[in-house]
């Protein structure tokens, strides 16, 4: 073991961002490989977006009824507990630097709500990135309504806050993360009077060799299917809602039949009353740390960046490792598996032992994970968004809430003032500007400055020094000692 974790001025071996399924795998795997390891994440719960869970002053009896595979975070969190990593919770990591000594240094900054954030420094040999994904959203006519949430938000509410988003709520947008949603929330008491998917589910016939070996995916799509008509929940695919109705709040959607490109079918409109709408078109990598670095990137089958990886989980820059949703949308077992191929690769690298990654386990893992990466790969073709889609947009419709750009702004940069890229787009109209940097428009003004269609690269492939806001005090404090 080299170094410590704990302390500041001596660099531990492994610094984890990410304290996700992805990132907790990686973490215990090295740690009990005789590594020393710095598992850092945002949020004061390990377990990532997937394994929320209730604050413990809710004191909720069963939080494993809102998940599946909870015997698999258990284990994991318990593994956690009683190895030495260096868990730093509510650490906001902003960016990664590589010294000239060769070593990492990640950038953090940490603070409870009211106190004063204060800069925090980790150096590491090695660094893996566990930092997940957000939902990509694509607007529509009154979007920005109260009452209009993510799907994955809606979810994120009910298992950390065990609260509903409303009473009526109708479940929207494209992916299999559509079905979980619903069926939590109907379970939990919620009227769900639709599930609307934009896409169809033939897709996945076209992928047939993915749908046999993975058997287990079947189940789960059974088990989410079983819930619905259990709660009588009908589902419409090849639809979207196209419209929101309402002046304080959502009261109601319109839902559209969509053709094959996503285009609304005319006469199809049907008007559904509801008081909350969770809406969500899939994931999209988080990936700024590593782009900031110069990592390479692949463009996924639904049209999103993920970093591009080698059979160890390696990126482009070595030294740094990524593991999880950062490689491209798959779910919490193939990111289970891609942390613990990372945490071993790290071990054979630091250690020289090349022999660990050439045993059984391993080669079972990559398999495992070869399998459930080629399913993920389907699914992610079988929901990507068509190039349609921007004929919901009217020009009053705001595309980047955070500035307030409409669709209008925007086709006129593109058409008036020759803008043929997100990146133009930004500097004349502020679309992206705001404090969520592109992440809730990017994909949206990415796609209108391409000229529709869901294909085109957003933001998020772009070199940034920030990955997250952080005040100005912690950068102008950086040259102060460590606390």
């Amino acid at each position: 073991m080299t170094g410590s974790a704990s302390d500041p001025h001596d660099p531990c071996d492994l610094a984890v961002i990410g304290a996700g399924c992805a990132g907790l795998s990686g973490a215990v795997t090295a740690s009990e490989l005789g590594l020393s390891v710095a598992l850092l994440d945002a949020s004061e719960q390990a377990g990532g977006q997937f394994y929320r869970h209730p604050a413990p002053d809710l004191r909720a009896t069963r939080p494993q009824a809102l998940h599946h595979g909870w015997h698999s975070f258990t284990e994991l969190r318990e593994r956690l507990r009683a190895s030495g990593i260096d868990h730093r919770a509510g650490h906001h990591v902003w960016t990664v630097t590589r010294e000239s000594d060769g070593l990492w240094t990640v950038h953090a900054v940490t603070g409870a709500d009211g106190d004063e954030p204060r800069p925090v420094r980790v150096r590491a040999r090695a660094v893996l990135l566990a930092t997940g994904a957000y939902e990509r959203q694509l607007p529509f006519p009154g979007w920005t309504l109260p009452g209009v949430v993510g799907a994955g938000g809606a979810q994120a509410m009910l298992k950390s806050g065990l609260v509903l988003p409303g009473r009526r709520v109708v479940v929207a947008g494209s992916g299999p993360l559509l079905l979980a949603v619903a069926a939590s929330l109907a379970a939990a008491g919620a009227r769900v009077p639709a599930v609307v998917e934009a896409s169809g589910y033939l897709g996945y016939a076209r992928h047939p060799r993915a749908l046999a070996a993975n058997p287990r995916k079947l189940v789960e799509a059974l088990v989410y299917g079983s819930a619905l008509l259990r709660h009588r929940v009908p589902l419409r695919p090849r639809s979207a809602v196209t419209r929101v109705h309402g002046t304080d709040r959502v009261e109601a959607v319109t839902v559209s039949r969509l053709d094959r490109d996503w285009r609304p079918v005319q006469g199809t409109d049907r008007r559904i009353a509801c008081d909350a709408l969770a809406v969500g078109h899939g994931l999209a990598p988080q990936i700024e740390l590593a782009t900031g670095l110069g990592c390479a990137t692949r463009t996924t089958p639904d049209g999103t960046r993920a970093l591009a990886l080698d059979d160890s989980q390696e990126t482009s820059v070595s030294g740094m490792w990524a593991a999880g949703e950062t490689g491209g949308i798959g779910g919490a077992q193939l990111a289970q598996l891609e942390g613990e191929v990372a945490g071993t690769a790290v071990a054979a690298r630091l250690y020289d032992r090349p022999a660990l990654l050439g045993g059984e386990r391993v080669r079972e893992l990559r398999r495992r994970r070869d399998r459930l990466r080629a399913f993920a790969n389907a699914m992610a073709a079988a929901h990507a968004p068509g190039p349609g889609w921007t004929d919901w947009l009217d020009d009053a419709t705001d595309v980047c809430r955070c500035e307030e750009v409409t669709a209008g702004r925007v086709r006129e940069a593109v058409a008036d003032y020759g803008a043929r890229d997100a990146r133009t787009v930004k500097l004349l109209t502020r679309a992206g500007m705001g404090w969520c940097q592109g992440r809730m428009c990017g994909t949206a003004v990415a796609c209108l400055a391409a000229g529709g269609g869901g294909a085109a690269v957003p933001p998020s492939a772009e070199r940034r020094p920030l990955a997250v806001p952080i005040p100005l005090g912690v950068l102008g404090s950086l040259d102060e000692p460590d606390t």
